[in-house]
Formats: structure tokens, sequence, C-alpha cells
């Protein structure tokens, strides 16, 4: 089965676990950008409950297709991700192990969000043992016949929406904010590291 998703920022877990069941993803780059959603957006669990990380892009206002958004680069976005990253993540189990594979990210440029996206998405798989096959289209018609179409949690609403139950994981806030579900799939990451796959697998049944 082919998962079907929009290119997302350091995207939920819920993709992963989708992904974990599929055999390949296809990803729309296509379709219009939408603000404030997962396109350039993350959620990280902080000390006091959870910080939202937003990319700040060129933006027309009109119906700017996915590929052909272009990060901004005014204000120092880059600094206050990573930061917020190192301040919530730096007493996980997993983070110092893999913080050289995303430090670098912030400290590039990338022309547009769609590259930064996929960038990101192809090394947190790597990371997880999680290898699918993806495909970007760019243009023309998608074919959703023998698919799950996850475009729909590109939405915050709709993420917050969905009735599958997460199993839960060990988070380094959880004794103060209890387990907090669909966040950053660096969340799971950083906190569980290559077990992180096993918690997907866990998800699934």
């Amino acid at each position: 089965m082919k998962i079907i998703s929009h290119p997302l920022y350091l995207a939920p877990v819920p993709l992963y676990t989708k992904l974990y069941s599929g055999t390949a993803l296809v990803i729309d780059a296509q379709s219009p950008f939408v603000k404030q959603t997962f396109r350039s957006r993350a959620v990280i669990a902080t000390e006091s409950g959870t910080q939202s990380l937003n990319i700040p892009v060129v933006h027309d206002g009109g119906r700017t297709a996915m590929r052909d958004v272009r990060i901004s680069e005014h204000g120092n976005w880059r600094h206050q991700h990573w930061n917020a990253l190192v301040s919530a993540y730096r007493k996980s189990p997993f983070f110092e192990y893999y913080a050289d594979d995303f430090a670098h990210f912030y400290e590039e440029r990338d022309g547009f969000l769609l590259d930064f996206n996929l960038r990101l998405h192809n090394v947190i798989c790597e990371l997880l043992g999680l290898e699918r096959e993806a495909t970007v289209i760019t243009e023309g018609n998608i074919d959703t016949a023998d698919a799950c179409d996850l475009r729909h949690i590109a939405e915050p609403k709709a993420l917050k929406a969905l009735t599958e139950q997460p199993q839960p994981y060990y988070q380094v806030f959880a004794r103060r904010n209890g387990f907090i579900p669909n966040l950053s799939v660096l969340d799971l990451l950083f906190n569980m590291g290559p077990e992180g796959l096993i918690t997907l697998r866990e998800s699934c049944l």
C-alpha cells in the first residue's frame, strides 16, 4: 500500500506509523501551500507542554504550489529552532547520538521549503531504519487507487481528530505533562532511538 502525503516539516509521528505499514510514499508537491499547517510547522514537547516551530516563507498570498515556496531568511529562525530542539531534548536518551545528523540543517540555507523538508525526511527514515521508496509529484494527477491518503493530516485540527490511539513511548517530560501524542517524529527518535521502529510497529497493531 502506498502512502500519500504533503511534504511536511519534521512530520508528526502518525505519518511514520502509516509509512511503517506501507510500501512506498507519494509526496504531493503540486498542491497549494497553506500557512499554519505542518508543511512549515513542527510541534515538539517541552517542560511546560508543547512548542510550535514555524518556518517563515516567501508567500505571495496566492495559490503558490508547494514546490515553488521559498524559505525566508529574514529573522533568525534556524538558530531559534535548533536552540528549541536542544533545550527540549538535550536530556533525552538519544539526542546526543543524533544531534550531528540534524545540526547542519540549521546552519545551511535551503532555497525551497520542499527540498528542506525532503532532506530532513530522508535522514529521519534512514535513522529509524524505515526506508521506503519516495516519489515526488510536482505536476499531474496523483493516483489514489489502493492508497492511504494522509494529506489531511497536514492540518493540525485533522491530526487532533485522528481516532487511532498511538502506542505510548518514553518522553522526557512525561512525569510532568503526561504522554503527549502526535508530536514531531523527532520526539520519537530522540527519546527512543532505534526502538522507535518498534513503537511504530506496535502502533499499527
